[in-house]
């Protein structure tokens, strides 16, 4: 699953952006956009899996409690919560604290206005006809027998969350001390599932010309396909994790956008990767991705989350 490393930048208010090409390509014909296990999707087929989820999501309060289940593909999770029609699954290891905080983020996210309904009815809609999920883990073990590409497509749009850097009280401290990584592996999955899929010409991942991967070009320095062997002295987003194929970058860096202006990074060293960590500057640095994260058309998150759903 994607990891998250850190990587050094820009200095300079002021920065000539400056396309290079690593490729060869019309911007005025990209081509189509690739299908790849993680990226987002509109449909998926999942016939492979009877799992009840519902078509819709629920207009009901989520009231966030713990329930048994026996939803097929995920028999070896024991228990869960359902969010908006999205279910929080946990093995049988995970502490109850950590799958009640992650389903409180999840919430929180989708319904960042705290007024029971989820801020955008087609944004949840595409979540659970996507079959949309998060698995809380215990052990690496854990996560190397369940997401086993022989396993059915099921997990193909579950998005997987380990139980230790799950961390509540990174909240709690003042944005201090390890990273709640709840914020990162939740927002992932409803960036490919959902806002993906209700707006592709906005948050697309693939090489398609998005607004999204539009801002992205423009922050890396060009429009690579692979990571460079170096990138240009005015990018500032330099993720350098060759495993990381373009969609995957585009997820990380709407990650990196819309936290920093939330104001998760702002206490944090993430510079090996991501040089704006405020929101002052990504609203000076990156104008694109700031008029893209904070346009009310999206409805995205304006407060970060920090587990107390409607509390």
């Amino acid at each position: 699953m994607d990891k998250v490393i850190y990587r050094t930048g820009v200095a300079a208010v002021v920065i000539f952006f400056l396309i290079v090409s690593c490729t060869p390509t019309d911007p005025l014909k990209p081509p189509p956009p690739r299908e790849r296990p993680g990226s987002e999707v509109e449909s998926v087929d999942n016939n492979a899996s009877d799992a009840p989820l519902p078509s819709a999501p629920s207009d009901d309060t989520p009231d966030l409690s713990i329930v048994s289940h026996t939803d097929p593909g995920f028999t070896f999770s024991n228990r869960k919560i359902m969010v908006f029609g999205v279910p929080v699954y946990a093995l049988p290891e995970v502490e109850d604290d950590k799958l009640v905080h992650a389903a409180n983020i999840t919430a929180q996210y989708l319904d960042n206005d705290e007024d029971g309904s989820i801020d955008d009815p087609l944004v949840g809609r595409m979540l659970v006809q996507n079959k949309a999920s998060v698995l809380i883990w215990k052990t690496s073990q854990q996560l190397e027998e369940i997401f086993q590409p022989e396993r059915d497509t099921t997990l193909m749009t579950s998005k997987d969350l380990g139980a230790d850097e799950t961390i509540p009280m990174w909240h709690i401290n003042g944005h201090t001390g390890a990273f709640d990584a709840a914020l990162e592996e939740i927002l992932h999955l409803l960036h490919n599932f959902g806002y993906a899929a209700a707006y592709p010409e906005a948050f697309s991942n693939e090489f398609s010309g998005s607004l999204l991967t539009d801002a992205m070009d423009i922050a890396r320095g060009g429009r690579f396909t692979e990571v460079p062997s170096s990138y240009p002295a005015n990018a500032w987003y330099t993720f350098d994790d060759v495993t990381c194929d373009y969609g995957c970058m585009a997820d990380e860096y709407f990650y990196w956008a819309l936290t920093s202006v939330l104001g998760a990074q702002a206490s944090r060293d993430v510079s090996e990767e991501w040089d704006l960590n405020t929101r002052e500057m990504v609203e000076v640095l990156d104008p694109s991705v700031f008029s893209l994260v904070t346009d009310l058309r999206y409805k995205l998150p304006t407060v970060l989350p920090d587990g107390s759903y409607r509390r």
